[in-house]
């Protein structure tokens, strides 16, 4: 199947059984959980920030 749209994937789900459907969500969460996570530079400079933050108060 190939699915393009938005409304596409809307309209395919509710045709899943359950279990699929719970294999969908786990795999959407797990994907936004990735596109989430911060790099190591980015982590780097938050806890620099936070170091400055924290001599200054």
């Amino acid at each position: 199947m190939c699915v393009g749209t938005v409304q596409e994937i809307e309209a395919a789900i509710p045709r899943l059984k359950r279990e699929e459907i719970e294999a969908l969500r786990s795999w959407i969460d797990e994907h936004l959980e990735e596109q989430m996570e911060l790099t190591d530079e980015v982590k780097q400079r938050l806890d620099q920030s936070r170091r400055e933050i924290y001599r200054q108060g």
